[in-house]
């Protein structure tokens, strides 16, 4: 009988580790997610892509973690606004929010509110390894208002097919959305 293998993500967003823990669970994978809860300093680079790689670097140097861990990074990307708030999207949602963001599109129809989910999972197996990267994106648009409870940051401007992630259950979201097919990836690549 195989051991189910033991992973560590680090994030202080306690909705990405549910999301991250009932996909998981969904996909019956031989693996256990553990959680610690530590805020990566903020770093300001061009790409989601390196932000988490260059994050993931930080902390394998300077933090003892004696287990495979990973991390993430998203951003939502809007071509209308020149691709804005991209990798800053965790500054911008707390310094405007969902409300600064629309007010930026305000006037924006059609194709020009179209946006772009993205998250890219970077995996350290060990104290030596170099970060490997799994990108997951999504395409939508920015809805005209914000709609929906469910999920957290830009979720309820985020429409996908009609529907706001925020108006999705985590399950309708976790089919769809950018950190899910990130972490799929991810997933199939450890087990």
């Amino acid at each position: 009988m195989s051991s189910r293998k033991k992973v560590l993500f680090i994030t202080s967003n306690a909705h990405k580790v549910q999301e991250i823990q009932e996909l998981v669970a969904a996909e019956s994978r031989a693996i256990t997610i553990e959680h610690l809860d530590y805020n990566c300093p903020e770093l300001q680079l061009d790409t989601v892509e390196e932000v988490a790689r260059e994050s993931a670097t930080y902390i394998r140097d300077r933090i003892a973690i004696k287990q495979p861990f990973f991390l993430e990074d998203s951003g939502l990307h809007i071509p209308a606004l020149n691709g804005f708030p991209g990798p800053f999207s965790a500054f911008v949602f707390r310094t405007i929010g969902n409300e600064g963001i629309l007010r930026l599109m305000a006037g924006q129809t059609g194709e020009d509110r179209t946006a772009t989910f993205k998250t890219a999972v970077a995996y350290c197996e060990s104290r030596t390894a170099t970060p490997l990267l799994f990108v997951g994106t999504v395409k939508g648009r920015i809805a005209e208002t914000a709609r929906g409870t469910n999920g957290f940051g830009y979720d309820p401007l985020f429409e996908f097919r009609g529907k706001t992630f925020a108006e999705m259950s985590r399950e309708e979201k976790n089919k769809r959305s950018h950190r899910s097919r990130a972490f799929m990836k991810f997933l199939t690549h450890i087990t």
